[in-house]
C-alpha cells in the first residue's frame, strides 16, 4: 500500500537546554503540534537522562514535499555538522528516521551511555567540555525558573551540638561497615594525572590500559 502524502513537512532542531547539545531531523505530518520531538540514538537517550521537559524543539525551515525534505536534511545534516561537538546525530540526513519502541529507546541510552563513559574516563578535553556546557545548561534552567533549588533545611548561621555530631557519627559508622559501606570493594587508580575510583575486581582490566593502582595528589 502506498504512504499516504503528508500535509507538512519540515526541518527541525530539538536541543537539550541542559547540555545545550542538539539534534536535526524531517519530519512530516498532518498535524504541527504532534508531539513529535525526534528520534534520533543520542537524542533519545538524552531525553531519557535528562527529561523530555528539558528539550526545546524548533522548525527551522518548511519544505514542499518529502522528497524535496529528504534532500534539504542530507544537505544540512553533512560531514561537517557531524563533527561538531554538540551535534547529537549519528549519521548524514537524507534518510529519516523512524519511531522506536521503548525497549529500543532505552538500549539506545544505555549504549550511548557507555560510549559517553568511556570518552570521560579517555579524553580529558571532551570531559572538560562536557562539564563546562553541563554547568552553563543547569544554570540556564535555573535562571529562567524551567527547574527549582530545593533545600531541606536551612543550616545557615546554625551550628551541631556535640551530642549531635557524636550520635551521627555512631550511625554512619553502624550504617556503613563492611559491604553497606558505599566505597567497599573499590579502590583507586591513576593515569596521566588522572585519579579515577573503581571496583577492584576490574584493576586488571585497567591495569592492561596503562592504569596504575592509587592515586596522585594535585
Amino acid at each position: 500500500m502506498a504512504r499516504k502524502k503528508k500535509k507538512y513537512h519540515y526541518i527541525y532542531k530539538t536541543t537539550c537546554s541542559v547540555t545545550n547539545k542538539f539534534y536535526i531531523g524531517m519530519h512530516s505530518t498532518n498535524k504541527l503540534d504532534d508531539g513529535y520531538i525526534g528520534s534520533g540514538k543520542r537524542l533519545w537517550f538524552s531525553i531519557n537522562y535528562h527529561g523530555k521537559e528539558n528539550h526545546e524543539v524548533e522548525i527551522i525551515e518548511y519544505c514542499d514535499s518529502r522528497e524535496e525534505l529528504k534532500k534539504r536534511e542530507k544537505e544540512i545534516v553533512n560531514e561537517e555538522l557531524l563533527n561538531e561537538y554538540l551535534c547529537m546525530n549519528l549519521v548524514i540526513g537524507g534518510e529519516g528516521g523512524r519511531g522506536f519502541t521503548f525497549e529500543e529507546q532505552k538500549l539506545n541510552a544505555e549504549k550511548s551511555n557507555a560510549k559517553q563513559k568511556i570518552l570521560r574516563e579517555t579524553d580529558p578535553e571532551w570531559k572538560k567540555r562536557e562539564s563546562e556546557n553541563m554547568s552553563k545548561g543547569q544554570k540556564k534552567v535555573y535562571e529562567e525558573g524551567r527547574r527549582e533549588k530545593f533545600y531541606f533545611y536551612d543550616w545557615t548561621g546554625k551550628k551541631l551540638s556535640e551530642e549531635a555530631k557524636r550520635k551521627i557519627g555512631e550511625r554512619n559508622s553502624e550504617q556503613q561497615k563492611g559491604e553497606r559501606n558505599s566505597q567497599f570493594g573499590t579502590c583507586w587508580i591513576t593515569r596521566d594525572g588522572v585519579n579515577k575510583k573503581i571496583k577492584k575486581q576490574e584493576l586488571e582490566i585497567y591495569a592492561q590500559r596503562g592504569w596504575e593502582k592509587g592515586r596522585k595528589l594535585k
